[in-house]
């Protein structure tokens, strides 16, 4: 993935420059984690906002039962080419599936077939280096200048995740895509209220055109919709992998969780959105 890396100090590219060390010409160095990642932020970069280790595990576990698995399979027929960047890639799930779709198991690997997942949290990028032999993880903040070369991207997935559409914008390559994921109003609309998450917006879809109006345009719009079955084991994985795990105490979670069946029909409801530079 060092092709597609920047310094996250002066923007100049990152070369190897000795076991687990990567460096650019002004001699800013970056070491490899031992569990696969490496860690590039800026002097203005965030962390705060990361998902904590027990967000990250959660997310795995829903995740890893399929109940995601119709909008992993719409974001990867959207993903045109690679190489392919994820920003807020959490455990790289959407990530490998649009590897995977953008060329074939046996291809030699190189700077075209792989993927590059951007998270701010460390415990997210951890699991985002094993998803997959093509992903490379980097800790990066969403709301800073990207760790990644103009243009240097073909596709980039934003997945129920921030986006800084001037940064989108720079790393896509000249006829490169967006391919963002929105919650539509009556997604997980069963369960918000009862266990007291975060509401959904109207016209998000809109507002994500808006933001990108002047660098990139809409091309495509498709609507996914699918009822799951989930236990209340599934229901408590997803409210503690989102936003709404930092607003929700674990006692009143588990008082709430103990009204539902034990299987609850639950509505999937999301916009993808494919937007072109």
């Amino acid at each position: 993935m060092l092709p597609m890396l920047s310094c996250p100090q002066c923007a100049e590219a990152l070369t190897e420059v000795g076991d687990s060390v990567v460096g650019c010409p002004g001699g800013h160095r970056f070491d490899v984690a031992r569990q696969g990642y490496l860690s590039l932020l800026g002097s203005r970069s965030r962390t705060d906002t990361g998902d904590s280790a027990d967000m990250v595990a959660a997310r795995g576990q829903f995740l890893g039962a399929g109940h995601y698995g119709v909008i992993a399979r719409a974001v990867a027929e959207r993903a045109a080419a690679g190489p392919v960047l994820e920003i807020g890639a959490g455990t790289a799930y959407y990530l490998a599936a649009a590897v995977d779709a953008v060329v074939s198991p046996d291809a030699v690997p190189t700077a075209v077939t792989i993927g590059l997942a951007l998270d701010s949290s460390r415990y997210a990028a951890r699991r985002a280096a094993a998803a997959h032999p093509r992903i490379g993880s980097v800790v990066a903040d969403a709301w800073s200048a990207l760790p990644v070369l103009t243009g240097a991207a073909a596709t980039v997935l934003s997945v129920f995740a921030p986006r800084d559409p001037a940064e989108v914008a720079r790393v896509l390559a000249p006829g490169g895509r967006l391919v963002a994921v929105t919650p539509q109003p009556d997604h997980l609309v069963e369960i918000r209220g009862p266990l007291h998450m975060l509401t959904v917006d109207e016209g998000k879809p809109e507002r994500l055109a808006a933001a990108f109006s002047g660098w990139l345009r809409v091309v495509d719009r498709a609507d996914v919709r699918a009822e799951m079955r989930v236990t209340r084991t599934d229901v408590g994985a997803l409210v503690l992998m989102g936003p709404s795990a930092r607003h929700v105490q674990a006692s009143e979670l588990a008082a709430n969780l103990d009204t539902f069946e034990d299987q609850t029909a639950v509505t999937l409801a999301v916009t993808i959105s494919v937007l072109e530079r």
